[in-house]
């Protein structure tokens, strides 16, 4: 394994240890809240929803963390969170004859693992790059995102099975000893350097992202939708086996980042965008178009594998719309485009599954993704007529 791969693989470490911890308590947490504390549904949900909305709002905080701390810095704090978040979550399951508190604490544990879960995924790429070189921005990204998504896949059933021996007393436990480890793993890493120089204002550094940050939002719409509504949709025909969808959807997204992150080097960000949205429209259109199982599972595929390289893809081109002192805030601004898609995408969808029918979002999905393609394809021609323009004077 050569020098730069052995370092950007101990910095995605800590991206697979940060979303282990953001999955234990995906699949239990809701149905605790309602069903041992005896809050509705949508009290459920809104526990749910606040590490997001942590997350949201944190990204303003922590780009410029990275930038003047370093991005080490970010990526302690963050883990310190985590643990601190499997202390909150402790304290909820001894105070459950005491459902108000236990909310609270609950709720306290939520914002915490948002803010850790924003300070890790911010720190990591940006202490990767720094290590690395910029030149490896795609393959960082890319190998960061397979981490997310594999420390997710490993905490939600990791969190099942340790909610079944202890409750959440477990998976608060859980969560504290993976801050901790992250603590000893992270703690002895050499920091990359701090660039000491002027800083653009975060705003300055959002507008410059801005284009990119919503095609990224766009394509982030279908990855919602599935995630939320396909299960919904095979419930609706009658089908058994969503999960087939959902994995299919995973390991095609792997599969396209580990096949295809050179190419974007080779091609440019946009174009590899370009082609990639419209790889993850063909597979909304597929699953809202075509009524049957195998259409479902081929679509959710085809989605997946074109959203896999777009985060990476236009990652790249915001890496460098920045001076270097700038990085970490370019990567969190960038991100927060995300975290938005993702929050918005339920109601919306919601709204769409119950007014039309279960295949609408994925409509919606579709027609995200297609706006985004259109975006790379005005985006190119922009690039294509500023490269003549300097041909010509």
């Amino acid at each position: 394994m050569s020098r730069s791969s052995l370092q950007i693989l101990l910095t995605v470490t800590c991206t697979a240890l940060a979303y282990f911890a953001v999955g234990l308590p995906l699949a239990v947490l809701p149905g605790w809240v309602h069903g041992d504390l005896g809050y509705s549904a949508v009290i459920a949900g809104i526990a749910i929803s606040m590490q997001y909305v942590a997350t949201i709002v944190s990204r303003r905080i922590v780009g410029p963390m990275a930038d003047t701390s370093g991005p080490k810095v970010s990526i302690l704090v963050g883990f310190a969170c985590c643990l601190a978040s499997g202390l909150a979550t402790m304290g909820a399951s001894l105070l459950l004859g005491m459902p108000s508190m236990a909310l609270s604490a609950v709720l306290l544990g939520r914002i915490l693992l948002g803010f850790g879960e924003s300070m890790l995924g911010t720190g990591a790429i940006a202490w990767a790059i720094g290590r690395v070189g910029s030149e490896q921005t795609a393959r960082v990204i890319s190998w960061n995102g397979i981490a997310t998504y594999g420390g997710i896949a490993l905490g939600a059933p990791a969190g099942t099975w340790l909610y079944a021996l202890g409750k959440m007393n477990a998976v608060g436990a859980a969560l504290l000893v993976t801050g901790l480890v992250g603590l000893l793993f992270a703690w002895p890493q050499a920091a990359s350097p701090v660039i000491r120089a002027e800083r653009l204002p975060f705003r300055a550094v959002l507008m410059r992202v801005m284009p990119y940050g919503l095609a990224l939002a766009l394509g982030a719409i279908g990855f919602g939708v599935i995630s939320a509504f396909i299960a919904l949709y095979y419930s609706s025909h009658g089908w058994g086996g969503a999960w087939v969808a959902l994995s299919f959807f995973g390991i095609c997204f792997v599969l396209a980042r580990v096949l295809f992150v050179n190419s974007i080097a080779r091609h440019g960000g946009l174009k590899v965008s370009l082609v990639f949205f419209a790889i993850e429209t063909l597979g909304q259109f597929l699953i809202w178009g075509v009524p049957h199982g195998w259409a479902a599972v081929a679509g959710a595929g085809a989605a997946g594998f074109g959203f896999a390289l777009i985060f990476p893809a236009l990652g790249l081109i915001v890496v460098d719309l920045v001076p270097a002192q700038n990085r970490g805030s370019a990567i969190g601004a960038y991100s927060m485009f995300t975290d938005v898609a993702l929050c918005a995408t339920g109601p919306v969808a919601g709204l769409l599954a119950s007014s039309v029918s279960y295949a609408a979002p994925f409509l919606f999905g579709a027609v995200a993704s297609l706006t985004a393609a259109l975006m790379m394809v005005v985006l190119l021609r922009g690039e294509h007529d500023e490269g003549r323009r300097t041909v010509a004077g």
